[in-house]
């Protein structure tokens, strides 16, 4: 096993020392959802930024409770997809199910958008603990059927990708059972970095209690956090794995060699693969969970994310046709 990536160690344990959600009350965990990091040359390293040439926008669609925020980018260039139309690609963010913005997704987003040619919807959800289990599974269905109903008004002709990392991935794979179950709409690839697939399976008694960005009472605080006194963890909407997965679209998993939740991705891969759905299953030597979402620091970021654009542009955008 190689050694964890020391600069994702030294953030991992700066973070903690700032904040860690295994100590705080439900209280204080909605005030830090109130927070947001600032924007300065700092963050945007650490972070990422959106990539040039890619426009933003703000809108409020409608959700199970209300109106739901989501962000759409899109790039003026078209990145590969120049047949077939743009694809549509569905963006869930990470956090625990109870931390994470839009803000979150800039810089993956914004890098699909220009190297796909997707347009790119992030959809914000409500967060725990004021909104349990299911209220995030149902936001982020409805934000996926807004944007698949509205491909063509947001310019989105082609075909339709899900993705998320962490709480993300869990809720991206959830959203795909979804789909599968009530006829649509029809999803052609998923992405899912460092998914969470399984809430009911403790952290290893072996887990680093030190972990970067996650260790095992976090994911205990986590779970608390998401499901509360009365969610069922067993739920195929809050443990995939634990679905029937026949039918589902093809999938790309990636996953860290220290992650402490590394085992949900190689589960959930080898679940699809037994039931006939194609897979490819990367594992980032060195790698912590979270390793994706601070390119500044992280040394395979932008390896997982030219990988990521790489699987999308296979499976949703139509190859040119050849003149004889």
């Amino acid at each position: 096993m190689a050694r964890v990536d020391l600069r994702l160690r030294a953030w991992g344990w700066l973070t903690r020392r700032m904040v860690s959600v295994a100590t705080m009350s439900d209280a204080e965990v909605i005030a830090l959802q109130a927070k947001q990091i600032p924007v300065n040359p700092v963050t945007n390293w650490l972070f990422g930024a959106v990539a040039p040439g890619v426009d933003v926008a703000d809108r409020s669609v409608p959700g199970p409770a209300g109106d739901l925020k989501v962000r759409v980018y899109r790039s003026a260039a078209g990145g590969t997809a120049t047949t077939g139309g743009r694809p549509l690609v569905v963006y869930f963010h990470g956090g625990g199910f109870a931390l994470g913005s839009l803000d979150m997704g800039n810089w993956i987003c914004g890098l699909v958008a220009a190297s796909v040619g997707a347009v790119v919807v992030s959809a914000d959800y409500r967060l725990a603990p004021a909104s349990r289990f299911p209220a995030a599974v149902e936001d982020c269905y409805a934000a996926l059927a807004w944007a698949a109903g509205n491909a063509a008004e947001l310019g989105a002709t082609g075909r339709l990708g899900v993705m998320g990392e962490s709480a993300g991935g869990n809720l991206a794979a959830v959203a795909c059972l979804i789909a599968r179950e009530r006829g649509g709409p029809a999803i052609s690839h998923q992405a899912l970095i460092y998914p969470a697939t399984d809430m009911t399976r403790a952290a290893p008694a072996t887990a680093d209690p030190h972990a970067p960005f996650l260790s095992a009472t976090e994911i205990s605080a986590y779970k608390r956090l998401y499901l509360g006194p009365d969610g069922d963890p067993a739920s195929p909407w809050a443990s995939p794995l634990l679905a029937d997965h026949a039918g589902l679209p093809p999938a790309l998993i990636q996953v860290g060699e220290h992650d402490p939740i590394r085992e949900d991705g190689v589960r959930y891969a080898a679940a699809l693969r037994a039931a006939g759905v194609p897979v490819r299953f990367t594992e980032y030597i060195g790698m912590t969970h979270g390793f994706v979402n601070f390119p500044g620091l992280s040394r395979a970021a932008h390896q997982a994310m030219a990988e990521v654009c790489a699987e999308q542009s296979a499976a949703l955008v139509p190859p040119r046709a050849t003149v004889a």
